[in-house]
């Protein structure tokens, strides 16, 4: 039977499993986004929590691309279970710190399944993943961002804490 299945797709098995893979780490970024949106939102940073509560939304929407795109390309979108993730954080910065490592991992990853559509000419699922490529640019300056911003205000002072609240929510957009 699987190897019916595999007459069915150009997705290399590899590729398949790869792209599946992907897909939970998406998901669970999502699932990240949205605890680290809670906590901010528990501790009074609404602002960012906004921020935060769109990246969520935004992973879960890289998630659907990906899995979508496996049944597409007549391979077998695998809906995956999803692990814990962490709830409370010691502090604002470590939030991000936490967004910007997570990003960090989104983008080997990545990587490494792009070289794997090189090493097995799959020409167009290298392609499908250029638009994650850019994407993933962008995730880790607005995660640098974010960081660089704790550096720039005094988080001691009386205003800093709200200051960077706002600051950091005009990186996705708000103003």
């Amino acid at each position: 039977m699987k190897n019916l299945l595999r007459d069915k797709t150009s997705l290399k098995e590899d590729i398949e499993i790869a792209l599946n893979g992907q897909a939970k780490m998406e998901a669970e970024a999502s699932n990240k986004y949205l605890a680290m949106a809670s906590w901010l939102e528990r501790n009074g940073f609404e602002r960012t929590s906004e921020y935060l509560y769109r990246q969520a939304e935004e992973e879960r929407e890289h998630f659907l691309k990906i899995f979508r795109y496996i049944n597409e390309m007549g391979g077998a979108a695998i809906t995956p279970s999803l692990g814990e993730v962490q709830q409370e954080y010691p502090d604002l910065r470590s939030v991000f710190e936490a967004a910007l490592h997570s990003e960090i991992a989104v983008t080997n990853s990545i990587n490494r399944i792009v070289g794997l559509c090189r090493a097995n000419n799959d020409y167009a699922t290298e392609d499908f993943l250029m638009w994650y490529v850019k994407e993933q640019r962008e995730e880790e300056k607005n995660a640098r961002r974010a960081l660089e911003l704790f550096d720039l205000i005094d988080v001691n002072s009386a205003n800093g804490l709200y200051l960077l609240d706002k600051e950091i929510a005009k990186i996705g957009g708000e103003e």
